[in-house]
């Protein structure tokens, strides 16, 4: 497929975007000066301002002579360039790749995009005429090089779109300028009599360089297709993205659903052909009166089903402000890793952690509350319980050992243990009695003691004696003792965990 490139000249872009804001001076011939060795001198203007007489570098007092009425701002350093990215932001409805061309222009690659619309004339039509229905005046040209599309936009007369192959006929009746040339080459070729690029076309490649410079060699073949020129988008493309253009703006919540469901479901057959699954995606939604929003998500395992992913997204849909009505749904994949033939299979036997529906899951869940709330322990290598589990946010980490099954744990450990107040028999024996939280708890039944050392090569310490308690009430815990085989130590009483 041939390339093809629209070039886009903002002729007043910053005189229309003031009128744009102020009605008033839509009707008034206005002009932008910038300072020029302790003069204003005019940068930009308007049409009616060049009506009346108005050019480029005449000072700001020339100028209130021509136009009695001309209405004057100061232009603020990269302001021309900021409109420039919000319009091609703008432009992202029409094409992926949009490219800021300073100072007046915008360059679009839309290779394989003006299908969209019905053919390249409908595409150029519809963008330019929602472009000068905001308020912008504009010319469009529509080439197979950016060259030429640049060219045809700000020179020619007619022929805006000029078809597959016909760079060297739009461009030969077209003058130097055309060419993107610096302004001292554009004098001396004026003086050679050299109106046209027609005029020197023909010339061999060393003889245009050994009179003109390297410059104009490679403008020209650029322009021509002769030469590589790239397109530097605002924003880097995303490998895997799919979007929806809409026939009829929508702003309904069911045929939002079943719009983004169908983007979704063409992703994913995507993401499943080349063996691959989403780990972020980002939903980009476009209105009609040029505002735009944006829901994002992630998972925790390469996903590729459509349902689950499009319930992530779902679960935003609140926050989805459709306005006047929603035109367009970019749904782009930045983070994708390869997905397994298993996330393939339903729930077959007992899900591990890095399975398909325990990653599900926590996606669901994480949406709710937070990726913050959810944590995963694993078995660490240590004696003492509270360091005997490490806590991870990796469902496919490998535990360094199993978890110990030949010794109770209670579910829930306190850390740090809590000191209680108990009355044992004997010192050895497990107490009858202990107060936690002020309330008292009468011990009916207890296994135990087991024996927990203290890790001498952390920290210095004896061990501990644990014991299983039951009270009267049917109420499990782990309650422990410090060492009290030492002269002048006296054992001290901690919980530390409860039991179902």
């Amino acid at each position: 497929m041939p390339k093809r490139f629209v070039s886009i000249w903002f002729k007043y872009l910053l005189t229309d975007r003031e009128a744009i804001r102020q009605k008033s001076l839509r009707e008034l011939p206005v002009a932008f000066t910038e300072p020029d060795h302790g003069r204003s001198l005019v940068t930009a203007m308007n049409a009616h301002a060049e009506r009346c007489g108005i050019k480029f570098g005449i000072t700001a007092s020339d100028a209130r002579v021509i136009a009695p009425g001309i209405q004057l701002f100061e232009a603020k350093p990269g302001r021309n360039v900021k409109l420039l990215k919000g319009l091609a932001e703008w432009c992202l409805r029409y094409t992926p790749l949009v490219m800021v061309d300073p100072p007046d222009g915008l360059l679009l690659d839309v290779t394989g995009c003006t299908h969209l619309k019905g053919g390249e004339m409908e595409y150029l039509k519809d963008m330019v005429g929602r472009l000068r229905g905001l308020g912008y005046t504009i010319r469009p040209g529509m080439a197979d090089t950016i060259g030429c599309a640049w060219a045809v936009a700000r020179c020619a007369d007619s022929g805006l779109i000029v078809p597959p192959g016909g760079q060297r006929n739009a461009l030969m009746p077209l003058p130097p300028a055309s060419l993107r040339l610096a302004t001292e080459l554009l004098i001396k070729l004026k003086h050679l009599g050299f109106y046209q690029v027609g005029s020197f076309i023909h010339l061999p490649k060393s003889v245009l360089k050994r009179r003109f410079g390297a410059s104009i060699v490679l403008r020209l073949y650029q322009a021509l297709g002769q030469e590589a020129e790239f397109l530097l988008p605002l924003k880097e493309p995303v490998p895997y993205s799919d979007r929806i253009a809409l026939l009829e703006p929508i702003r309904t919540r069911e045929v939002i659903e079943t719009t983004v469901h169908a983007l979704v479901d063409t992703l994913c057959k995507r993401l499943y052909g080349e063996g691959l699954g989403l780990r972020s995606a980002v939903l980009t939604y476009l209105r009609i009166d040029g505002k735009s929003g944006q829901l994002t998500i992630g998972t925790n395992h390469p996903s590729q089903r459509t349902d689950h992913i499009f319930k992530l997204f779902a679960l935003q849909f609140d926050q989805v402000a459709p306005g006047l009505g929603i035109e367009l749904f970019i749904l782009d994949a930045p983070k994708t890793e390869p997905a397994s033939d298993k996330q393939n299979l339903l729930w077959n036997g007992k899900p591990a952690a890095d399975s398909e529906q325990v990653a599900e899951l926590l996606d669901n869940v994480a949406a709710r509350v937070g990726n913050d709330h959810i944590h995963r322990y694993l078995p660490q290598e240590h004696h003492w319980p509270e360091r005997a589990a490490g806590n991870t946010s990796d469902l496919t980490q490998s535990p360094e050992s199993d978890w110990p099954e030949d010794s109770i744990r209670p579910v829930q450990l306190l850390e740090p243990p809590e000191p209680i107040e108990a009355m044992a028999l004997t010192p050895d024996y497990a107490p009858r009695q202990f107060v936690y939280r002020h309330e008292r708890h009468i011990i009916v039944n207890a296994d135990g003691p087991e024996r927990i050392s203290h890790e001498w090569w952390i920290e210095d310490g004896g061990y501990r004696d644990y014991y299983v308690a039951e009270d009267e009430e049917g109420m499990r815990y782990w309650l422990f003792g410090t060492p009290n085989d030492l002269p002048g130590q006296t054992r001290r009483w901690f919980i530390h965990g409860y039991f179902p």
